[in-house]
């Protein structure tokens, strides 16, 4: 990478739009990466239909909540770079709070404190960080020479540090890995130095053991122990796991049809509308349905790097690379636990599994690159 790459430029609002420009352009819309959210959404509800048992009610309730996903994302595209850069360290402030909120005044379910009650309104401010951690990254990183130097990196780790260590204390597994893996990639992207990585590498090895014995809970032990051997409790730990994989193989290439699945409908796979959804898939529309949905994903996340390499600004680039590299996550993650080769942590299948802030919050970043690919059309009409 040359040094040329890591040259801030200067911040400067959003051109004005030409009167040629396209309806798209002056909407502050990608086309293309549009139609690709919107085909996964609406192939998500049919899934969703068939994994919460033809449940009206639950689809409807993902269909408000997708509505509410695209006017966030509508909203945030029309903003100007310079905007989110200057509300990004305000954006963290007030997150972090959120989270020490919910530390104190927390509601809980299942053993999990994670959510806020205002007004009537239950969310989780968790949802909200996995936003503002990537944003606050870039905004730090742009204003400093890169390569990151060590004091940058210090002190990105605690900016990446504070909020990973309330949300996994709720204890959410699954988010605060997301929200430490969307930091560490704008520290990637920013130039870090291999020595660092490597150095990391090492510490973590070298921290494995006191992490398993006095930070993980018990919870978490087995669910690691259940991947290396799901056969050895059949009906308790390892259920989740073999009815997934047993899902997921009897669809075979073409599946046995849309709503004909056995494994969810006969109650054999737990959590078939939310986590474990592409079980469904698997079982219903095969291999092929299966390829079909990646592909969408692969679309998704090849048209958000190249948004990413031509955004105009240096923060715009490591916020565009980190929205889409924790994207990917998401998916791998997912379809890792499903199928077997992870643990499982709870990460949702994007725009697929049922959930509502986790979609406000993913097509919120989308907004962002949208925003982005836009302002690079109108810089260079």
């Amino acid at each position: 990478m040359s040094s040329g790459d890591f040259v801030r430029q200067f911040e400067h609002s959003r051109p004005q739009l030409p009167v040629e420009a396209s309806l798209w352009t002056r909407l502050s819309l990608d086309f293309p990466l549009l139609f690709l959210l919107v085909l996964l959404s609406c192939f998500g509800l049919m899934v969703l239909y068939s994994g919460s048992d033809q449940n009206m009610a639950v689809v409807m309730r993902q269909a408000r909540y997708l509505m509410v996903a695209f006017v966030a994302m509508f909203v945030l595209a029309q903003l100007d770079v310079d905007r989110i850069k200057r509300w990004s360290l305000a954006a963290y402030i007030v997150g972090v709070m959120l989270l020490l909120a919910v530390y104190f005044f927390g509601t809980g379910a299942k053993g999990a404190q994670r959510w806020l009650d205002l007004g009537g309104f239950r969310f989780q401010p968790s949802e909200l960080v996995k936003l503002v951690v990537p944003m606050v990254l870039a905004w730090y990183l742009a204003v400093h020479p890169l390569p990151a130097q060590t004091r940058q990196v210090f002190v990105s780790l605690v900016l990446i540090g504070m909020p990973t260590f309330l949300i996994a204390s709720q204890p959410d597994l699954g988010t605060s890995i997301i929200i430490a893996t969307s930091g560490l990639f704008v520290l990637f992207l920013g130039g870090l130095s291999w020595r660092y990585i490597l150095g990391s590498l090492g510490v973590m090895a070298s921290a494995a053991y006191p992490f398993w014995h006095f930070v993980l809970r018990d919870y978490q032990k087995q669910r690691i122990l259940t991947l290396l051997d799901p056969e050895s409790d059949k009906l308790g730990a390892g259920w989740n796991i073999i009815q997934s994989k047993t899902a997921i193989g009897s669809g075979g290439w073409t599946g046995k049809g849309w709503l004909e699945g056995t494994q969810s409908h006969l109650d054999f796979l737990p959590e078939s509308h939310t986590d474990f959804i592409i079980a469904v898939l698997a079982e219903e529309f095969g291999l092929f349905g299966v390829i079909f949905l990646m592909g969408i994903y692969m679309l998704i996340i090849l048209r958000g790097i190249w948004i990413s390499m031509n955004a105009q600004h240096t923060f715009g680039r490591l916020l565009a690379g980190s929205i889409v590299l924790t994207f990917f996550v998401y998916v791998f993650v997912n379809m890792g636990m499903v199928s077997g080769l992870l643990p499982v942590v709870g990460v949702p299948l994007p725009l697929v599994s049922q959930g509502g802030t986790s979609m406000v919050t993913l097509l919120s970043g989308f907004g962002i690159l949208m925003g982005l690919s836009v302002e690079r059309k109108l810089v260079h009409q």
